[in-house]
């Protein structure tokens, strides 16, 4: 088994870009990642959904989900929350150093099985990462499928993710883009509450549409709870569970 057929082990990768995703007190940033060797980053693929294990020396490993699309080549894409001692010492990095990356690991989404469907998208926060590869996948194959609403709010403004793209896609058609912060803000004038309550105030029908959620834990509760609510059925609806992911290849 060489390098690149062995998911566990480790490629160098150069950071190629950093953006700035939030800016209030938990931080989040956009780190665009390309692997050095030409062979393995030509052999990587991956489906949204996917995750990748990021390694810095010195400080450790952290699993982030790929927020990038696979229809985007040559580099991946994580959004990493400021948290702990790895994604802090992630955020002092600047464009140029060399990090590990290992992967892809986990369940995808079934981007095939959903093709003339509509689909509606949820997220909160930085949940916002595994909707956004997907996002940018279907409209990358905009043709695959029916109309895209995306749902999406996060504490205050500064915390919101994406927001310049988020405006492109408003532009679209066939895509609608509904947004909220938790509590109200000067100059803010669109929705002003939970994403749940969003949800609930938009109605969107679940004809012919699949829900993917995915967010703080609290979030995708009350977003399960409020689809159901709303006529969709348990095999219409989709939600992400790193927390129960062991190997992250099948083989546990």
């Amino acid at each position: 088994m060489t390098k690149a057929e062995n998911p566990y082990l480790p490629w160098l990768a150069t950071i190629e870009n950093i953006k700035e995703e939030a800016t209030s007190e938990r931080p989040i940033k956009t780190f665009r990642l390309v692997i050095k060797d030409e062979e393995v980053r030509k052999k990587f693929t991956f489906i949204p959904g996917q995750c990748i294990m990021v390694s810095l020396l010195g400080f450790g490993e952290c699993f982030f989900a790929i927020s990038s699309s696979p229809t985007q080549k040559d580099y991946v894409e994580v959004s990493v929350l400021k948290l702990g001692k790895v994604t802090s010492a992630l955020h002092d990095c600047e464009p140029g150093d060399t990090l590990g990356v290992r992967g892809p690991y986990g369940n995808n989404f079934d981007v095939t099985g959903w093709e003339g469907k509509n689909i509606l998208f949820i997220g909160g926060g930085i949940g916002q990462a595994p909707l956004r590869s997907l996002i940018n996948y279907s409209i990358d194959n905009r043709n695959k499928y029916k109309n895209l609403d995306i749902i999406y709010g996060a504490r205050t403004t500064k915390d919101l993710c994406y927001m310049e793209e988020l405006e492109e896609l408003r532009a679209r058609d066939g895509v609608n883009v509904h947004l909220s912060i938790d509590v109200e803000e000067e100059g803010w004038d669109e929705f002003v509450g939970f994403v749940p309550d969003n949800l609930m105030r938009l109605s969107p029908s679940p004809e012919n549409t699949i829900a993917i959620t995915c967010g703080p834990p609290i979030m995708i509760r009350f977003v399960l709870q409020n689809l159901e609510k709303l006529g969709f059925t348990e095999d219409q609806i989709y939600t992400t569970l790193e927390m129960r992911m062991k190997c992250g290849i099948g083989i546990f």
